[in-house]
């Protein structure tokens, strides 16, 4: 008979306790440090519950103490013992550090030659070798407790949708090529010479066929594709928690939302979330953040100084303004002793890569007047005037940009998070909560100067502006609305669209004709004509969601495979070449 069906485990390692005295147990796991002090072998045992101490004695079993000679770390065994008090030696730092394992039987399940790092949470090792060992890199025990919060989180998310009358549904992967979102990794067709799949970017149009369908409360956890250059907070698969209702505004949406997040930190965390959740516009949060995306853990609110400014004889300020430019201004209390001369210096550089041009500062005296490289270019009733409208202090310093106002609040917005952190002002384990709502519905692109959707083009405008859409797109707003969690963006959804009417006109505002839209969401548009039902829905980042929760951040500590910033797996080498077999059988072929 194997040791397995003889010995079933009994415990986790890292369960054992105090009230577990005199009984006896049987552990499986990895040998995470041995020790031989001559008479007694000891060994801390893990496995995903923890770290438990084995001790093996000659006295209690001589073979078991000699095969135990031959342990090293990370050699994978399984240990039949009684568990005893540590009494005066106990270990305040462990969990199980009241009680060890005297060893009366040994298992090795298999020998591991040493590891190219070390197996703990401490490791120096490069991150690049880690992901080439990346089922080593799983086994350090923070990485293991990220995706035991994972596996917690997605419980939940199911529990709660489910007991709130959700059905899941899966959707395909392998999907027609989607214009105008995301790019598509595109998957050639062997049954079909010369035609490509699109890997799914999102479940979108999917779930909205459901709502045509009549399942009118419809959610996924769902793997999604997206071609893009990577950074820290992205990744070409990642997973969405997806949800779309039927008959709703966006109260129902926020309000279902809300439960979903509420359960979720309830049970990481044992936070409560305050419900409901305060919101805020889109253009509040750019004016008194300048950000879509505040972080509300503290104040370093914004504040708009053109008005004084404009009469304050600055010439720097007075030509912004004219050019049709704002002045944004921030208080930082105490700031005059809390940053150096160089590091206000410095301050440009925080703002340059939104394209501000600078950054100019003050020092408040006692009497209110400024120490500035401009104080004498500025009037002294301008300066009264801004200094009661940011209310100064003596000690503090103020700090304003002059540009465009999409530039001054976006420079003025990063220069607030960076104050922030020098002044480590968000506390720990606190927790901000936030809806944007009423977003633009459009913007014009950068590069071609189109309009172009802000979310994307199945969001509904809001009914009050519609009469603007094709005489001034600029002034219609969303339907649409972000959960933002201390300044990350967990979530997004909208209102949609469900009036071909309205559809094809926001198709029109981006340049799309009747015929081109037609062809690139025939099947969407197809079934708008059979009595679409008024839906909306959101879709949050889980992976983004559970990093966090676990206060780490790269979305790789939670991905259980992540690929490099070039979408590369390094440990199993993938993309890799195709043999030309392969590629004629999919009828492609590679440009010389």
């Amino acid at each position: 008979m194997s040791f397995l069906r003889e010995r079933p485990r009994t415990d986790g390692c890292g369960d054992l306790r105090a009230t577990h005295v005199d009984r006896e147990v049987t552990l499986y796991g990895w040998v995470d440090v041995r020790r031989d002090h001559g008479g007694c072998v000891f060994v801390d045992l893990r496995d995903r519950t923890g770290v438990a101490q084995v001790v093996f004695k000659p006295e209690i079993s001589a073979e078991t103490h000699a095969r135990a000679g031959e342990l090293r770390n990370e050699f994978c065994i399984g240990v039949v013992g009684r568990v005893i008090s540590r009494g005066a030696n106990a270990n305040p730092k462990l969990p199980t550090g009241a009680i060890e394992v005297n060893a009366e039987r040994l298992e090795i399940f298999s020998r591991s030659e040493a590891p190219p790092f070390p197996i703990d949470d401490e490791t120096d090792a490069g991150e690049t070798v880690r992901l080439q060992y990346r089922y080593l890199d799983l086994r350090r025990p923070a990485l293991q407790r990220n995706f035991l919060t994972r596996a917690r989180v997605a419980r939940v998310v199911r529990e709660t949708y489910a007991s709130a009358g959700f059905t899941e549904i899966e959707t395909p992967f392998l999907i027609r090529h989607t214009p105008g979102g995301a790019r598509n990794f595109l998957v050639p067709s062997r049954q079909s010479p010369g035609r490509f799949y699109g890997l799914a970017e999102s479940p979108q149009i999917f779930k909205q066929l459901f709502m045509v369908a009549g399942f009118d409360r419809y959610f996924q956890i769902v793997k999604c594709f997206r071609d893009e250059d990577l950074r820290q907070d992205r990744q070409p698969e990642f997973t969405q928690i997806d949800v779309e209702m039927s008959f709703v505004e966006e109260d129902d949406v926020l309000r279902a939302s809300e439960e979903m997040i509420a359960a979720v930190w309830r049970e990481v965390t044992g936070a409560e979330v305050p419900r409901p959740i305060p919101r805020l516009t889109y253009d509040e949060a750019m004016s008194r953040y300048g950000s879509d995306k505040p972080d509300l853990r503290f104040g370093l609110e914004l504040v708009d100084t053109t008005e004084p400014c404009a009469r304050s004889g600055f010439r720097v300020f007075e030509q912004a303004i004219a050019a049709g430019g704002i002045v944004k201004g921030l208080r930082l209390p105490g700031g005059a002793t809390g940053l150096s001369r160089s590091e206000l210096d410095g301050l440009p550089e925080v703002v340059k890569p939104y394209g501000a041009r600078g950054v100019a500062w003050a020092k408040v005296q006692e009497d209110g007047a400024w120490q500035a490289p401009f104080a004498k270019a500025f009037s002294e009733d301008a300066r009264r005037d801004v200094n009661a409208r940011m209310g100064a202090r003596p000690g503090d310093v103020l700090c304003f940009v002059a540009d465009r106002p999409k530039v001054a609040n976006a420079s003025m917005g990063a220069l607030r998070l960076a104050m922030a952190r020098k002044f480590e002002l968000a506390g720990a384990g606190a927790w901000a909560f936030c809806w944007i709502t009423d977003f633009p519905l459009l913007e014009k692109s950068e590069q071609s100067g189109a309009w172009q959707a802000c979310h994307h083009p199945f969001t509904s405008p809001r009914p009050e502006d519609l009469e603007f859409l094709e005489t001034d797109p600029g002034r219609v707003r969303a339907r649409a609305y972000d959960l933002v969690i201390n300044g990350n963006e967990i979530g997004g959804g909208s209102i949609r669209i469900h009036q071909p009417d309205v559809q094809a006109r926001v198709f029109r505002a981006i340049g799309l004709s009747d015929e081109e839209a037609r062809e690139k969401f025939s099947f969407l548009l197809e079934a708008f004509r059979y009595g679409a039902p008024p839906h909306g829905g959101i879709a949050f980042g889980l992976d983004r969601m559970v990093a966090l929760l676990c206060g780490v951040d790269s979305l790789r500590d939670v991905i259980a495979f992540p690929k490099t910033q070039k979408g590369a797996c390094l440990m199993t080498d993938a993309p890799a070449p195709a043999t030309a077999a392969q590629l004629q059988e999919l009828h492609v072929r590679l440009k010389e």
